[in-house]
Parts: structure tokens; C-alpha cells; sequence
């Protein structure tokens, strides 16, 4: 008898739109596009010359190569504390409420695991970046799904929840600023999150992975800012995108002590930590963003580039709201030429098929990203206006 050597859960762990706009890349390649690719949010740009400098010395000596420790070196725990105080003014102790992470998807991949029993509830965005919803199917917990409208400028309504996933749920996970809806919420909403939360004794997880990259003068805050916060959240924080060190993979969850502890002492059972030089990267990073020489944050180059590239599609016809934050434009779709409307799907896959450009469809992040694209700005700016000029004719056409 054949048995299937396939997991169930693997159907579960995501939209299949991501393999399937790979598929669409490699068919427009083949027929000779020249591809633009705006799909994937994976920075263009190296770490500064500090940081390169401090990986490549820390990889040179001889005692780094053993076994690095999951709670991550004790210099790095420090280091992101002192950052974490520099930037947000959260007090953290480096030993309890502060984990190294291989960057905040590990963090957020085994999160549920090892908070939650089979069954449990975990609230979750819609839409949402895919982790969130996968990581629940590895661990056996439900989601509840919470709509995130253009209307509301894509902040849940949390009295909307009913109480009865109130009272079953262990945790809510948000994203602000977000991915793939590129807003932002201030320390109010998150006053108000955690009242919620603690009215019921759900933990509140606010994946801030994007921190460091916000526009127009806005410094987006810490929930672990809020007065009392560290009784009834956690925070992830990763260098990928903030400091362009994603292939390098560190980031750390920072917060109430006993979740800190639950992923830690999961983590002890399936990985060995960071590599040493790359938390030795880290800690350079840190320093250096907190040095009086600092340079300019990720958030100035990307502000740039947003500005250029909405104004180029505004000018091909396609109007767009302008981000607040992080490297991604959530487009609405526009009407197409007869007035009629494309999916999310159809609009993506023709617009690479005919154009050579990659964007994401709305509805790989959940069913309320239906209508809407997602447009990474992750090519220099002579790239990202030719991507204009072949989304306005194709919008036209």
C-alpha cells in the first residue's frame, strides 16, 4: 500500500499564489521580459560598511565557530535592550525579557507552539503577512481572522470581536507598521489593544518589523511603551529590513518574561541560536544606529522612492494611496479601461505576462486582500519609474 510521505498541515501553511507568481516570472523570462521585480520584500541594498566590517572580522577568529546558544549571546541581548531603551524608552532585562531570534519569522513561526495547546484560538490579521496563519496550522491552534478595512485605515475594530473568541483566545497578533497593508497605529490604539486584551487575559504580540522604516516625520512607538506592557505583551523586532541584513537572519522578541521563556525553551529543543558573527553583526548595527554619527535610517531611502514611484503611476493613471511606512505600497486595484474590474490574481498575472513587472496579489495575504496589490519597492529608483511606465500602459490599455 502507498502511503502519501506528505504532511496534511502542508496544504495549510500558506497561499499557494507565491509558488505560482514564481511560475508566472519564469514563463515571462522565457519569453524574453525583461522582469522587474516587485514581489518579494527583500532589500536592494548592503548593510553599512561597520556592519559588513564586524561580521567579516568575527568570522575570521577561531573561536567562533562553536555552538552559538539559543538565548543568543549575552553582548547581543544587552546591546538590543540598549536599543530598545535608546529608541522606545522600554526598560528591558537582557536575561529574562529579551530573546535572540534567526530573524522574527523563526520567532513567529514557533510562536504558537509554544504558547498555545491544539485547539486554542489566536486572533489574527486579514489580511496578514502568511506566517501568521501558517504557524497556527503547524501548531494545531484555530484563527480568528480579523478584517483589517480601508475604511477603518486598516486598524481592526476590536469591539467586533465577540467575546466568546475573547475568552478562548490566547493571544492577538497585530502589525504596525504593517505587511502587506502598509499603515501605522499610535501609542492610543495601543493603550486601547491592551486594555482590550487584559480584559480578558489574551496576550498581545506586535510583530514590529518594520519599526525603522516610516515616513514623513512619523517615529512609529513601541507597544512595549505603554505603562504596564511588559504584564501582557511581546514585541518582534528583526535587523533585516531596518538595517538591509535579511540574508544574515537576527532578530529577538522582547517582553513579558514568561512568553519570552516559553519560545525560548522551545527554541532550546530545535536549534542551536544565531551564528556568532552574525549576532557580533548585530550588535554593530545597534550601535552603530545609536551612535551620534548614526546614518540615515532605512525609512529616508524608501520615502524617496515611494514619492517617485506614486507620482509616476498618478501620471500613468493609476492613483495610489501614499504608505506611511515600510517598503511596500498596498495598491487598490483601478478599473480597467471598459470600467470593469480585474482580481487580484488577474491583475498580477496579466500585468506580468504583458509587462515583465512582479507584484504580489492581494488576496495571498487573506480574503480581505482581494481588490488590492502588493508593490514592494526594492528596485533603485530608474527601475521602479520604468515599473511605472509599464503599469500605466498596461492600466490603459
Amino acid at each position: 500500500m502507498n502511503k502519501p510521505w506528505r504532511s496534511d498541515r502542508l496544504s495549510q501553511l500558506g497561499s499557494s499564489i507565491f509558488a505560482e507568481v514564481a511560475e508566472w516570472r519564469a514563463e515571462a523570462a522565457g519569453k524574453g521580459r525583461d522582469i522587474i521585480n516587485l514581489g518579494i520584500g527583500s532589500p536592494d541594498k548592503p548593510p553599512t560598511e561597520a556592519v559588513r566590517k564586524a561580521l567579516s572580522d568575527a568570522a575570521l577568529r577561531t573561536d567562533i565557530y562553536a555552538y552559538p546558544g539559543t538565548h543568543g549571546s549575552a553582548g547581543f541581548r544587552r546591546q538590543a535592550a540598549a536599543w530598545m531603551k535608546h529608541r522606545f524608552g522600554v526598560n528591558l532585562d537582557s536575561d529574562k525579557e529579551l530573546v535572540s531570534l534567526m530573524g522574527s519569522q523563526d520567532g513567529l513561526s514557533h510562536l504558537a507552539m509554544s504558547l498555545c495547546n491544539p485547539g486554542d484560538v489566536v486572533i489574527v490579521p486579514n489580511p496578514g503577512y502568511p506566517i501568521y496563519r501558517a504557524a497556527l496550522a503547524l501548531a494545531g491552534v484555530e484563527p480568528y481572522l480579523l478584517p483589517l478595512k480601508e475604511e477603518n485605515q486598516f486598524l481592526p475594530e476590536l469591539d467586533s470581536v465577540p467575546i466568546d473568541v475573547w475568552r478562548r483566545a490566547k493571544f492577538i497578533l497585530l502589525n504596525y507598521p504593517g505587511n502587506p497593508v502598509s499603515a501605522v497605529a499610535d501609542l492610543a490604539f495601543f493603550e486601547r489593544l491592551l486594555a482590550k486584551a487584559k480584559q480578558y487575559g489574551v496576550l498581545v504580540v506586535h510583530d514590529a518589523a518594520y519599526s525603522e522604516m516610516a515616513f514623513d516625520g512619523h517615529e512609529p512607538p513601541s507597544i512595549l511603551a505603554v505603562p504596564g506592557a511588559l504584564e501582557g505583551a511581546v514585541e518582534f523586532h528583526s535587523l533585516s529590513k531596518s538595517f538591509n541584513m535579511a540574508g544574515c537572519r537576527i532578530g529577538f522578541l522582547a517582553g513579558n518574561r514568561e512568553a519570552v521563556g516559553a519560545l525560548r525553551e522551545l527554541k532550546e529543543n530545535i536549534d542551536y541560536g544565531v551564528f556568532g558573527a552574525v549576532q557580533e553583526a548585530g550588535v554593530a548595527a545597534l550601535q552603530e544606529a545609536m551612535s551620534a554619527s548614526a546614518p540615515p535610517k532605512a525609512g529616508v531611502l524608501y520615502e524617496q522612492r515611494r514619492d517617485s514611484f506614486v507620482a509616476a503611476l498618478a501620471a500613468g493613471g493609476w492613483a495610489v494611496e501614499k504608505p506611511k511606512a515600510t517598503m511596500f505600497i498596498w495598491a487598490k486595484l483601478p478599473k480597467r479601461s471598459d470600467g470593469t474590474t480585474w482580481t487580484s490574481r488577474e491583475f498580477a498575472r496579466g500585468l506580468l505576462d504583458q509587462t515583465g513587472v512582479v507584484v504580489i496579489p492581494g488576496e495571498a495575504f487573506g480574503s480581505e486582500g482581494e481588490g488590492f496589490v502588493r508593490i514592494a519597492l526594492v528596485e533603485d529608483e530608474a527601475r521602479l519609474l520604468e515599473a511605472a511606465r509599464r503599469i500605466g500602459e498596461y492600466v490603459r490599455y
